[in-house]
């Protein structure tokens, strides 16, 4: 397992495939490199890219040295990008793709951005999220009650109670429930963009950037909206909608996206 050290001394775990200029690939909510769709993705761009999965801190095998900001999130993405050479692609799916906007606005060494659908809400499409839902969130990890805060979360986004309480019978969910923890980290970087309301576009103003942001067909009209006013709010971005995905992106749909874009 190969690590770098992050501006806080964190160790930010990461595995490299594949030969070309650098792409780094960051995760959503619970995913890490053992569990969610980097891997296969980096698989397909290995032939054209040297490509970059890494554990968000907190996850899989990178350390989570306390207390959490998203700033030190926005500097593990940068000691990334020195380690593999100073620039490189960034690519962020769901939460992921809100940090890699943060990410491009405030470091220099992002070449492009691409994100597929951060999870906004900027309308009355859906339900706002309730104001003291990070506050439900923390009080549920200090309490131990990991299982609570996934099944809350699962909810949230939308997934059936049926299909919850059948997730809670599987091996899968004991590591969901072991990276629940950073689930609140996911909505501080998501910060006060679930209020149903338009994006504050000052926050990305620094992403001066040629930047490609994606949704899902078959999405949600909220998820689809939500992506659509983040092409907006970003400087120098282009929108576009791959046919037939949903929120679960298949690798093999958005790998050939990326190839065009990241030139």
């Amino acid at each position: 397992m190969n690590t770098v050290d992050s501006a806080d001394g964190t160790a930010i775990a990461y595995s490299r495939v594949g030969q070309g200029p650098a792409v780094i690939l960051v995760d959503g909510a619970m995913c890490h490199r053992a569990m969610g769709p980097a891997e296969p993705l980096a698989k397909l761009l290995a032939d054209s890219y040297t490509v970059y999965t890494y554990d968000r801190r907190g996850r899989g095998g990178s350390g989570d040295t306390a207390p959490y900001s998203v700033e030190r999130e926005v500097e593990d993405l940068d000691a990334l990008i020195k380690e593999a050479g100073g620039s490189a692609f960034v690519y962020g799916i769901s939460s992921g793709a809100v940090l890699a906007c943060d990410a491009a606005a405030r470091l220099g060494g992002v070449r492009k951005l691409a994100v597929y659908e951060p999870p906004v809400i900027v309308d009355g499409t859906h339900e706002a999220r309730p104001d003291d839902y990070l506050d439900k969130m923390d009080a549920m990890i200090a309490q131990d009650r990991r299982g609570d805060a996934v099944t809350t979360f699962m909810k949230t986004v939308g997934v059936p109670g049926i299909v919850v309480a059948i997730m809670k019978l599987t091996p899968n969910f004991k590591k969901l429930k072991a990276v629940a923890h950073t689930l609140p980290y996911d909505f501080r970087v998501l910060g006060d963009t679930g209020r149903g309301k338009p994006l504050d576009a000052s926050r990305w103003a620094g992403a001066q950037l040629p930047a490609l942001v994606m949704d899902g067909g078959k999405s949600p009209e909220y998820m689809r909206n939500g992506a659509e006013a983040l092409s907006r709010a970003l400087p120098s971005a282009d929108y576009r909608t791959l046919p037939g995905q949903t929120h679960l992106l298949k690798p093999e749909a958005v790998a050939p996206v990326l190839k065009e874009f990241f030139v």
